[in-house]
């Protein structure tokens, strides 16, 4: 497993991020621990996580079975970056989601709880707040650290100009800011190329893809490879919706001898901006395949052919839609 460093950051993670939004839901405790088991076994020391995740079974579930994985073994925690994020709704207060001082102070601690652990490593802005002055979060983020229970922080589907103004104004308080961004990334969603890319370029801010398997589109819907995924009806209407570039992008994945899923992954991981994509397998199975896709090279060719059946801008703003 190749480890890199996360943004202009010092901190060294694994070129695949576990991400762990199937556990509870859809994966269940035992299955949970077995997998982040053999995540580490294989050199994944990057888990990701967020206060919200358990959905249905409601929020905070996820975090709470990374906890007792972690209290099932003291030695585990030391071996892993640990990663959530907050937001999200956590209650019925007018004051339980967000990222005001009150709510970021109090999610934290609640994830710490949840956790069972004593702080932090990246700590992710799930979301921007744009009721909430850069000057409010940044002193509440900055209180976190001084009191060791964050170490650094993160964001999470921002735009371009929200990451370059939060990172400027930390700098004025000689603060480090945003070391990492979580961004919707794959063949499928390609917007990112247009200016959050160029962005994390220029500010050093790690970038780690979500969905990089574009939601189940890219995972073999057609030929049957993820029969599991194409049950929800959500991707049986984008399948209709897009069959034919599916159709062409299975085909060249034939004549690769690849496997749809370990391609799209694999083209992700080919951008050099890419620090870490986010896997949320819900077996081991899939694991052992996304860590798979890390000895795949795509050749400029193939890299040529998968560019015209899932077109992006074709450049960074403004070359791509002026000059």
């Amino acid at each position: 497993m190749e480890h890199v460093y996360l943004g202009r950051s010092g901190l060294r993670v694994s070129r695949l991020c576990l991400g762990t939004m199937n556990f509870g839901p859809f994966t269940a405790e035992e299955e949970s621990f077995k997998i982040m088991n053999y995540a580490i076994e294989n050199g994944i020391n990057f888990f990701d996580t967020a206060n919200v995740y358990g959905w249905e079974l409601g929020p905070g579930v996820t975090e709470k079975i990374i906890g007792k994985w972690l209290a099932e073994d003291l030695t585990r925690r030391d071996k892993i970056v640990l990663a959530t994020k907050l937001y999200g709704k956590m209650g019925e207060g007018v004051n339980d989601g967000k990222l005001s001082a009150y709510h970021i102070r109090k999610a934290c601690e609640d994830s710490l709880k949840r956790l069972q652990t004593d702080h932090i490593d990246l700590y992710q802005m799930h979301h921007i707040d744009r009721e909430t002055p850069w000057d409010e979060i940044w002193q509440a983020m900055e209180q976190l650290v001084r009191e060791g229970k964050i170490l650094y922080v993160g964001s999470s589907n921002f735009a371009a100009w929200n990451i370059t103004e939060a990172n400027y104004l930390a700098k004025q308080r000689h603060f480090l800011g945003l070391i990492s961004e979580q961004s919707i990334y794959s063949l499928r969603n390609r917007h990112i190329e247009l200016e959050v890319i160029p962005a994390c370029k220029a500010l050093g801010v790690g970038l780690m893809p979500w969905s990089p398997l574009g939601g189940g589109i890219l995972c073999g819907v057609l030929d049957g490879q993820d029969s599991g995924r194409r049950k929800r009806e959500p991707l049986q209407a984008s399948v209709q919706k897009l069959k034919p570039q599916i159709e062409e992008y299975e085909k060249l994945c034939k004549e690769l001898e690849l496997a749809p899923a370990d391609v799209a992954l694999a083209w992700v991981l080919s951008n050099p901006v890419v620090t870490s994509p986010i896997v949320g397998p819900r077996t081991i199975e899939q694991l052992q395949q996304n860590i798979g896709a890390l000895s795949i090279k795509l050749s400029a060719e193939t890299l040529e052919k998968l560019d015209k059946i899932w077109p992006g801008p074709g450049n960074q703003a403004p070359e791509a839609y002026a000059w």
